[in-house]
């Protein structure tokens, strides 16, 4: 599967905390989740064990929201948040 990733994609993981590698990761592997306006998303929740914003985070669950015709697949934006999720 081709990915191409948005510019603008790429300037949000910089400022949420997230990486090319994880965006391609996410959608290669990632569960489905909602999106809206007829895109698709998906999510992947990572081992985190850092502090960010002062507060230690167990986990990093990354959501990347995409369109896709038959190739490529086009990233729209990224979304990271901190926190726990898996046991």
């Amino acid at each position: 599967m081709k990915i191409q990733i948005d510019p603008h994609t790429l300037e949000r993981a910089e400022e949420r905390g997230a990486n090319e590698a994880e965006i391609r990761d996410v959608i290669e592997t990632g569960s489905l989740i909602e999106a809206k306006h007829g895109r698709l998303g998906k999510a992947k929740v990572y081992p985190f064990n850092q502090t960010r914003g002062g507060r230690f985070y167990e986990q990093k669950r990354v959501e990347v929201i995409y369109t896709t015709g038959e190739d490529p697949v086009i990233t729209v934006t990224v979304y990271a948040f901190y926190g726990k999720w898996e046991e």
